[in-house]
């Protein structure tokens, strides 16, 4: 399980490696898992998730890798019927998804009908992390995918088309997340597509 990502996770492997991933709002990770909020790092912990293992190791070393994938998408949706859903942060959510990231806190405050303090108190509590840092997070990840698809686009153009100040903000942004610059990430993009094997599959956020 990993939570919200502010630098890069580093996977090394011999071999093949197959990941089944489900992707959560930070804001509403830790209600569907039933955990604390918190940036603790690496820790250990026992969880009733961990009961799907055998079912799932079944079914990858049968090859059958979509029931594999309903399994889990089952437990998901089974645990979030358990839910109350919280009416503010979803707004604040689909705001905040809307805009690529680009509102500020005040704005996400107004469309939620909550203050700024009422909000902040919310995304602390439930995902751990500040509205401005999911923000952050939502609008690289627009960038990033953006570049993948386009890696010949105009950084300058694309900051002033996602919000930020300008391109060094653009840079920095991306860098703190990525560990890379925009620009190296689109030259490694660019060579890896004129590169790419036949089992090469690449993952983009949505």
């Amino acid at each position: 399980m990993m939570g919200l990502l502010n630098t890069p996770a580093v996977f090394y492997t011999q071999g093949l490696l197959q990941i089944i991933g489900i992707r959560c709002n930070p804001w509403a990770v830790f209600d569907l898992l039933g955990l604390p909020a918190g940036k603790n790092g690496v820790q250990t912990f026992e969880h009733p998730i961990a009961q799907l293992n055998p079912a799932l190791k079944a079914c990858i070393d049968a090859g059958e890798i979509d029931e594999a994938i309903a399994i889990v998408k089952k437990y998901f949706l089974d645990a979030q019927l358990e839910m109350a859903p919280n009416s503010m942060l979803f707004k604040a959510g689909l705001a905040m998804r809307q805009a690529n990231g680009s509102l500020p806190v005040s704005r996400v405050a107004a469309v939620a009908h909550a203050t700024v303090r009422t909000l902040e108190r919310g995304f602390k509590q439930s995902s751990g992390h500040t509205v401005k840092d999911v923000s952050a997070l939502i609008r690289f990840e627009q960038v990033r995918n953006y570049l993948w698809l386009h890696p010949e686009a105009n950084l300058a153009g694309l900051a002033h088309e996602l919000g930020y100040a300008d391109q060094s903000h653009l840079s920095r942004e991306f860098k703190r997340y990525s560990g890379t610059t925009p620009a190296a990430f689109a030259r490694n993009t660019k060579k890896s597509k004129q590169a790419l094997e036949a089992d090469f599959v690449a993952f983009v956020q949505a």
